[in-house]
């Protein structure tokens, strides 16, 4: 099975949303100020749904790990 290109990005977004959440809330607790907080968070935001897109679509391509789904019963 192979997935489409705009599942990845659908993937890449939602989970940036969890990474960046978690960054701005680590940006917090070593730095004390939202607004810089927040500042990483939308930073790192777009810079890592990039690298998460490319990174998923290499991977898409590699047959590593994978193997060819056998069908249950033909005649």
């Amino acid at each position: 099975m192979v997935e489409k290109p705009y599942r990845s990005l659908v993937k890449a977004v939602s989970w940036r949303i969890t990474g960046t959440l978690d960054t701005i809330f680590v940006s917090f607790l070593v730095t004390g100020k939202i607004k810089m907080a927040v500042s990483i968070g939308l930073i790192e935001l777009f810079t890592k749904i990039m690298l998460y897109y490319l990174h998923e679509r290499i991977w898409n391509r590699i047959s590593f790990g994978r193997v060819k789904a056998q069908e249950d019963y033909s005649i």
